[in-house]
């Protein structure tokens, strides 16, 4: 920037520095939930609720608090494992499920928060939205990184060995059995199984030849499209909640109500009144449809906002997605951005 673009403009506030871990002392942070929580939680609200000048990139925790937590979590779950028996009664949950649930709790505190904030005017609302959800969702993945230890002790083996994950055997069982006959072997039915899951990711953008998106996206936004009962990643735990939390009360149809005459019978006046929209489609009607300002500017909102309506688990075929799509590969909209933005 040069010195006369910078006059009369205030400096930007400075980058939050590196949260440092709490003063060492004689607490034992795996001692109980409590007392991990209470060591965890500074550093998630420093890493998903800090405010920050770039809401792509999440703040950070200095190395030794890092570290510190991977190795709290890991006495933590190592500890729950000790205590239990290998072969746990039926219906004893896994060793780690209270933090998962804790990180549910938490995340779901997160995305009210963002609604609470939320202004009424429809025009500013995906203004709104659209940093909140970057900042949210950049928060997310840095807290997947610091919990990786949580995705691969308590995530892949309650999803995968536990059949708790985003597709589970029962969800695939009827549609694969019409295709599986007596003489099958395992590794034919284990077969079918894959395929079930290759076309569910499909619906994701996934493709077997690589032209489509990658597995891991994909596979992200089918677990963020799940219900809150299947056992997802730390991120899309994150991304799941938003979803529920944020963007569906904007999607919901508010409910019409009116006083019902007896005996009435209906006028034949042509078109039926249009019907109600959520709050998040009329912002959406009001930008794609208002004349002048930035198209720039524009453009990049719907890009986003298609961006993390995905990233959420909206299906394809909801119609805001659809519309958000179809507006973004109109050909007047192709010249305003490159094929890699």
């Amino acid at each position: 920037m040069s010195s006369s673009d910078s006059k009369g403009k205030g400096k930007e506030p400075a980058s939050l520095p590196p949260l440092p871990g709490p003063a060492s002392g004689s607490a034992n942070p795996a001692a109980s939930l409590s007392a991990l929580w209470a060591y965890l939680l500074p550093a998630l609200n420093h890493i998903v609720k800090s405010p920050t000048n770039d809401s792509h990139k999440a703040p950070s925790i200095e190395m030794g608090f890092y570290a510190g937590i991977h190795t709290a979590c890991y006495n933590y779950f190592t500890s729950q494992s000790e205590t239990k028996s290998n072969a746990r009664t039926a219906g004893e949950p896994a060793s780690g499920t209270d933090l998962y649930e804790q990180l549910d709790k938490y995340y779901i505190d997160a995305a009210r928060d963002v609604l609470l904030g939320a202004p009424q005017d429809d025009s500013t609302l995906i203004h709104y939205i659209v940093p909140c959800f970057n900042r949210f969702s950049a928060g997310a993945m840095s807290v997947n990184r610091l919990l990786n230890y949580v995705n691969r002790h308590y995530v892949r083996r309650c999803a995968v060995d536990e059949d708790k994950g985003w597709l589970r055997l029962n969800d695939v069982l009827e549609s694969v059995a019409k295709t599986i006959t007596a003489d099958d072997s395992r590794e034919k039915i284990s077969e079918r199984l894959k395929e079930k899951r290759t076309d569910e990711l499909k619906k994701w953008g996934y493709r077997v030849d690589g032209s489509g998106v990658p597995l891991a996206s994909a596979e992200a936004c089918a677990e963020a499209a799940s219900s809150p009962d299947r056992v997802v990643s730390v991120s899309s735990l994150a991304h799941r909640r938003f979803r529920t939390e944020v963007f569906e009360p904007l999607l919901a149809v508010p409910v019409v109500k009116g006083k019902k005459t007896k005996n009435k019978i209906p006028k034949a006046t042509g078109a039926p009144p249009p019907l109600p929209k959520g709050r998040l489609a009329r912002a959406v009607k009001e930008l794609l449809e208002s004349k002048g300002g930035d198209e720039e500017e524009r453009s990049r909102l719907v890009r986003d906002l298609a961006a993390a309506l995905r990233m959420v688990g909206v299906r394809p075929d909801h119609p805001l997605r659809k519309r958000l799509d179809k507006f973004m590969a109109s050909p007047s909209r192709l010249g305003l951005h490159g094929v890699g933005d």
